[in-house]
């Protein structure tokens, strides 16, 4: 599902990541542990082509059969929007717009019909248990239930990859625990490869495969 060869990233003269080479099979989920500033973000950014790895000849991305690194910027960000989804630690919702608003941007995005669009929106949300929470504004929401919202954007274009960069990061005990089993119950039922950075050792051993960051590249 993910094959990535030999991925540098310079900012300036610092060197944040070294040469990582990692290969994600499909249906797995993994996650990516290590201390502040081993690179654990940069990687996600990179996977996830929110960013480019400095050019490098042997650097290779291979994403969901693609070869992300020859597209153009506009064919990477269609391919993005349809392939990826993605979690963040603070939810990112629009504040003016309802749970199901938000959910559908990304279908919207790619011009996909509204009122099939909505449809499936209101199935994911009903899905993960916000089904009364539909028309309610992101401030109307808790934590927990904005995260869920979430991810029910990151669901709607049913993508074959989501990236998690601290989901659970901002929420309370009872709140990531429930996120962290959601996380299991969407793979086993839909598929989908997670590949999760995380300071949560919890949630870190759960996952089929713990990668260890250290200095810029994966030490395990």
């Amino acid at each position: 599902m993910i094959v990535a060869k030999n991925l540098h990233k310079f900012y300036g003269q610092l060197e944040v990541l070294k040469g990582v080479n990692l290969h994600i099979a499909k249906g797995e989920i993994v996650s990516i542990v290590g201390a502040s500033g081993a690179g654990k973000t940069t990687l996600l950014q990179l996977l996830g082509t929110l960013d480019l790895p400095t050019k490098n000849q042997d650097t290779q991305l291979h994403i969901d059969g693609q070869n992300v690194l020859q597209m153009t910027d506009k064919a990477m960000s269609k391919f993005r929007n349809l392939h990826l989804g993605f979690i963040f630690q603070f939810h990112q919702l629009l504040p003016e717009f309802t749970a199901l608003e938000n959910v559908c941007i990304p279908a919207f995005i790619a011009n996909k019909n509204k009122k099939e669009t909505e449809a499936e929106a209101k199935k994911l949300l009903e899905y993960l248990g916000l089904g009364d929470r539909i028309h309610h504004k992101p401030n109307e929401l808790s934590g927990g239930e904005q995260q869920r919202v979430a991810v029910a954007r990151a669901l709607i274009n049913k993508p074959a990859i989501i990236f998690a960069d601290e989901p659970s990061g901002n929420l309370d005990t009872a709140s990531a625990e429930l996120l962290h089993q959601l996380f299991f119950k969407l793979r086993d039922e839909f598929g989908q490869t997670f590949v999760i950075v995380t300071h949560n050792e919890e949630l870190a051993n759960m996952a089929d495969r713990k990668l260890v960051m250290v200095d810029g590249n994966i030490a395990s």
